[in-house]
């Protein structure tokens, strides 16, 4: 007998391989995002190319991201039609799982948009808006093992969970940093006070 035809599915298969690649992209562009903002990177120079393969990882995310949605416009069998991809929570497969991926990679086109608007953004709302990075990996994580066809597979739920480990040591190790550098400011007791005296002429 002869088997199903790859052909007939390209679209699904298409969608199916952006999505693994956008998932691989986007937990590489988080850790290496965390390694940053943990300082964690010690030697000189290191923290600038760093910082330049997670700017480029996190680009090459949104596009496989962008493929892994616009591919699943020509599967005959999900028809998600633009409102499916657009709106959260409405695609007739598993909306509950399907809806935390859209929500996902809505934030991470968001999040990608202020790396050109980083110069009009104050340090603090920067910050801020780097922080919803990690949530980016969870939704995208739940979506993949919760939506994708493959995530009963030994081969991709393993790496999958795996990858989870790293991701929480870095983030701990983050909020750990964060609270060593934040400045304690308790007032003195016993601190001098300036003492004017009049001058004479």
């Amino acid at each position: 007998m002869r088997g199903p035809d790859p052909l007939d599915y390209g679209w699904w298969l298409a969608s199916r391989s952006a999505g693994i690649v956008a998932m691989v992209l986007v937990t590489v562009a988080v850790l290496l995002g965390l390694t940053l903002g943990g300082r964690l990177t010690r030697r000189p120079g290191m923290a600038r190319v760093v910082k330049a393969i997670h700017e480029q990882t996190a680009l090459a995310g949104l596009v496989a991201i962008a493929l892994h949605g616009v591919t699943l416009l020509g599967d005959p069998w999900l028809r998600p039609g633009l409102t499916g991809l657009a709106l959260p929570f409405t695609m007739s497969y598993r909306p509950a799982f399907t809806g935390l991926g859209v929500i996902a990679g809505e934030l991470a086109a968001v999040l990608g948009l202020t790396y050109y608007a980083r110069r009009r953004l104050s340090p603090r709302r920067w910050r801020m808006a780097h922080r919803l990075t990690p949530l980016v990996y969870v939704l995208a994580l739940i979506h993949a093992l919760g939506s994708g066809t493959d995530a009963g597979s030994t081969w991709l739920r393993v790496p999958l969970l795996a990858s989870a480990v790293p991701v929480a040591v870095l983030f701990a190790a983050r909020i750990r940093a964060g609270r060593r550098r934040a400045p304690r400011r308790t007032p003195s007791a016993g601190a001098p006070r300036a003492i004017t005296q009049p001058v004479r002429r």
